[in-house]
């Protein structure tokens, strides 16, 4: 009897073993269009995935799972229960953003996923494959077998294709304020950039070949490739590991204090991870998927959120001419921790009226003032947990008397709260500090997370920090305020769910031309394919005097002051700042014309051309308008920009502000050169517009008024 059972037994495994085996061949697929996703199990049951577009190799198979604390091997010995397939297809109106209507189109594999060794504990991977890209996300459903859980790395890869050209910023834990590199991913080493870096939080490389993501791509025969991740909640940052001989990026995930990656709690979706994919770069730049693969809004009434433009005391203190910190006449430090002799304090009331002034004069709807509180006498690199309190003043700026004077001139004040990385010491006192702006007419706050993330050392990018920004952002949304986030992780269209979260910086601004080298010329041509692929940035632009502006006569901005007028169009926020000081903008008041027109809501954008670190030409349509605004630049090399307008109405005629360099201008010796010309166009018409080095050109299109 027992040889029997042992016999009936052996028949069974061998059988089970077959239909695993079978199933491990079989492929799985889903696809929108020119992209396709298919997936298997291999015969050591690790899940498999690969991307094609066009029947080109995009990602080649690749291996998904995990490695948990206590399931080290949650990457193979899997089986495949049963699968799913659905198609979907909306559209849904953003409460702000870059056009008015934005389509959801996609095909879903659900694939579920369980192990054969014991116990059985179960994985389910959900692809979705657009026109455009594909994304997958990882969900540990609800079971006996895997219930709390902590991960100790992702073993997800993406194989490439070939030795592709990469536009990359190096792994940190802490800091994505970096200057990109260009370079084939064989060539990525970022030891010598990391010990360079002037990047102002404390930078922690995981490894001298990760980079962070966005990553942009391109390959040898013109595909464009962007890898990233979507709805980023509960779960720490993926970078990626770039091995230089076999072009294999693998997930780094940035780790706790203590080296685990994420603590878990099933059931749970880690966020998706994207592969945007086109032939056209254009195409990239107008990619909606990681838009589309967040939630809606958590908000139901979004009535209060409203885009705006603003000003503030920010160019000031970061050019020298002021302090963040009390005394007049007394010493200050700028962000970077410099010494500044004999620097003001610039959030004094006298000085600040002279802003709101300003702002209600030029059609501006808000005031940003930092340095306003007290403690930035020592709030830099000290790691002291309550340095800031978020409702104390300094004497010599009055918040009823600046309240009542804004609203008299009908400006909005913009609350600053710098949390000198305490973000446990900001958790404490949000409900205190929104009550606050509440009180004294603030709708809007600019947070700062400057330094180590103390007490408990937190990395900016960890699981920790990924729950504050959340937290932050749902608790300014019950007090209806709106947030701007400086220092956070770069963002993953968290926006779409909390529409409240506006911007953030989350990359290197226009800052640093006043307190480090500067950003060379490329720069801006490669942030919208990389740092903007997930949301808005607070990129600060609008600099006119782009020389002589602080005690280094060798600093100096490295664009034109045209192109700083296309950045308003090419590098989008709904919240954006007109950043330099108010008696710059009255020595050029034709070109800051575009500055007060130039919308901060659109209803259709157009990428008209553009390749990741050479050059970008936007239109965009104002919010129920028929005029438009047109953003091109370039690098460091001067081009022609050749821009039709075929995307007008072809029954209205219009006439064309055209804001551009001047005959002889250039970032380096001749920045401030610009001319303006004014011409009647249609739908037919083709502007050409010459660039200068470091240049750029804008344009204002209104129907002509009959």
């Amino acid at each position: 009897m027992k040889m029997i059972k042992k016999l009936f037994a052996g028949f069974f495994i061998t059988i089970f073993f077959l239909q695993c085996n079978a199933q491990e061949k079989k492929i799985l697929t889903a696809e929108m269009n020119n992209v396709k996703l298919s997936f298997h199990t291999d015969p050591e049951g690790r899940p498999i995935y690969s991307v094609t577009y066009k029947n080109k190799t995009i990602i080649a198979p690749s291996a998904m799972g995990f490695v948990l604390k206590d399931a080290p091997g949650f990457y193979k010995s899997f089986t495949v229960v049963s699968t799913e397939k659905k198609t979907f297809d909306e559209t849904w109106q953003p409460v702000w953003g870059e056009v008015k209507n934005i389509r959801n189109h996609y095909e879903q594999l659900t694939v579920h996923l369980q192990q054969l060794n014991t116990p059985a504990r179960l994985l389910n991977i959900i692809f979705r494959v657009f026109e455009d890209g594909a994304a997958f996300r990882y969900e540990f459903p609800k079971q006996d077998s895997l219930k709390y859980f902590v991960v100790s790395s992702e073993k997800t890869q993406f194989n490439l294709a070939g030795d592709h050209t990469a536009f990359w910023i190096p792994g940190d834990f802490d800091s994505n304020e970096y200057e990109y590199s260009t370079s084939p991913i064989s060539k990525i080493d970022n030891k010598e950039i990391v010990e360079k870096s002037t990047a102002i939080a404390v930078r922690t490389a995981p490894d001298r070949y990760c980079v962070q993501t966005p990553l942009m791509m391109k390959s040898a025969d013109g595909i464009y490739i962007n890898i990233h991740e979507a709805a980023q909640s509960n779960f720490p940052a993926m970078q990626l590991h770039a091995d230089n001989k076999t072009f294999q990026l693998t997930s780094c995930l940035v780790p706790a204090p203590g080296g685990d990656k994420a603590y878990v709690h099933a059931p749970f979706n880690s966020p998706w991870r994207t592969i945007i994919v086109s032939d056209k770069a254009a195409e990239i730049l107008s990619s909606k998927m990681i838009l589309n693969l967040n939630e809606p809004s958590k908000i139901k009434n979004t009535a209060w959120i409203k885009p705006m433009k603003f000003v503030g005391v920010w160019w000031e203190m970061q050019t020298g001419v002021g302090g963040w910190n009390y005394s007049n006449y007394a010493d200050s430090t700028d962000r970077a921790g410099n010494l500044i002799r004999n620097a003001t304090h610039s959030a004094n009331t006298a000085n600040v009226k002279r802003y709101i002034d300003f702002a209600a004069a030029n059609g501006m709807d808000g005031v940003l003032v930092e340095g306003w509180n007290t403690g930035w006498e020592d709030w830099f690199g000290n790691w002291k947990e309550n340095v800031f309190d978020f409702v104390t003043p300094y004497p010599d700026f009055n918040v009823s008397v600046l309240e009542a004077y804004a609203a008299s001139k009908g400006v909005q004040m913009i609350m600053h709260n710098e949390t000198s990385g305490s973000a446990t010491n900001y958790e404490r006192q949000m409900d205190t500090a929104f009550r606050f702006m509440n009180n004294n007419g603030y709708h809007a706050v600019k947070t700062g997370y400057v330094g180590k993330i103390i007490p408990r050392g937190e990395y900016h990018d960890g699981q920790w920090m990924m729950n504050h920004y959340e937290r932050v952002a749902a608790k300014a949304a019950s007090y209806n305020i709106m947030v701007d986030m400086h220092e956070p992780s770069r963002p993953t269209g968290l926006q779409r769910t909390w529409p409240n979260w506006m911007a953030n910086e989350a990359g290197r601004g226009n800052e640093y031309n006043a307190f480090s080298t500067g950003n060379a010329p490329e720069h801006e041509t490669i942030l919208p394919f990389t740092r903007l692929m997930g949301g808005p940035m607070d990129y600060t632009p609008g600099i006119f005097k782009l020389k002589n502006y602080g005690a280094d006569p060798a600093k100096q901005v490295h664009t034109t002051l045209a192109k700083q007028l296309a950045l308003y169009v090419t590098i989008y926020s709904p919240l954006q700042m007109v950043s330099d000081l108010p008696q710059n903008y009255a020595a050029h008041p034709d070109a800051f014309q575009f500055i007060k027109d130039v919308p901060v809501d659109w209803d259709d954008t157009r990428v008209i051309e553009a390749e990741p670190g050479d050059y970008i030409t936007i239109a965009r349509k104002k919010k129920n308008s028929l005029s438009w605004f047109i953003g091109s630049i370039t690098d460091e090399k001067g081009r022609t920009a050749t821009i039709p307008l075929d995307f007008l109405d072809k029954n209205t005629r219009y006439v064309a502000t055209i804001y551009k360099d001047g005959p002889n201008a250039g970032w380096k010796n001749n920045p401030e050169s610009y001319s303006i010309e004014k011409l009647e166009i249609s739908s037919k018409t083709v502007l050409t517009i010459k660039l200068a080095e470091g240049g750029g050109a804008a344009v204002s299109i209104e129907p002509v008024v009959l």
